[in-house]
């Protein structure tokens, strides 16, 4: 588990084919790897790795053709700059919120545009993960925790303010670019809850829709 809030920016220093999948090696900057030991989990733009090199300036990682196809991680390639945070310890501050390392999905920025000191962006996500983001919410981005200032269908809005955007690899977004998403945990697990006893049933989908919410009282007529 994670907290969405990045401890350093490093780089890609190599992306290396390896029985069918790819070993990543990354520089980690000023990232403090003193604690971290060979299995340790470190997240890189929000995916959850696994260190099995740990060389001294960095860690490698192998990334599997899972987590390829359905992450931005296919983007990446030498020099390329990522974030980084190690993960947590019961001793941690929880200042961002609960993250798995687990990419639901990727999105990508639409426009980015200057307010006051702050840059916005506006973040188009896959549509079947557009029902888990919320205004006011949580959500993850290349790993990083941010709050959702406005949703509209699929797009949502982010106002970085400049602290994150020195701290983290959002200063370089522009639109085009495609982003690691994690939706709130919190928001996955309501979804389950919601579906109760049904939940133990093969479904097409396996989500809430609008007709179950109605048939089961949770809509006024």
């Amino acid at each position: 588990m994670f907290t969405g809030i990045i401890e350093s920016i490093g780089s890609i220093r190599a992306l290396t084919p390896k029985g069918g999948d790819v070993r990543v090696h990354v520089d980690t900057g000023k990232l403090d790897l003193s604690d971290v030991k060979l299995g340790d989990s470190i997240a890189v733009n929000g995916v959850c790795l696994t260190a099995v090199e740990l060389p001294g300036n960095g860690f490698a990682a192998d990334v599997s053709r899972e987590t390829l196809d359905c992450t931005a991680m296919n983007d990446l390639k030498g020099g390329s700059p990522v974030n980084l945070e190690k993960a947590l310890t019961p001793t941690t501050r929880l200042g961002g919120h609960l993250v798995s390392g687990h990419v639901d999905g990727v999105g990508e920025v639409v426009t980015r545009s200057d307010n006051a000191r702050a840059v916005e962006f506006r973040i188009r996500a896959p549509k079947e993960l557009a029902k888990y983001i919320a205004h006011k919410g949580s959500i993850t981005v290349d790993g990083t925790s941010l709050t959702v200032n406005a949703v509209d269908g699929a797009e949502f809005l982010l106002t970085i303010i400049p602290h994150t955007l020195s701290e983290t690899i959002m200063a370089s977004y522009q639109p085009g670019r495609r982003v690691n998403l994690e939706v709130d945990l919190l928001a996955r697990y309501l979804e389950r809850l919601l579906l109760g006893d049904k939940a133990a049933e093969p479904t097409k989908g396996g989500t809430i829709t609008e007709s179950f919410l109605a048939a089961n009282g949770y809509l006024k007529s």
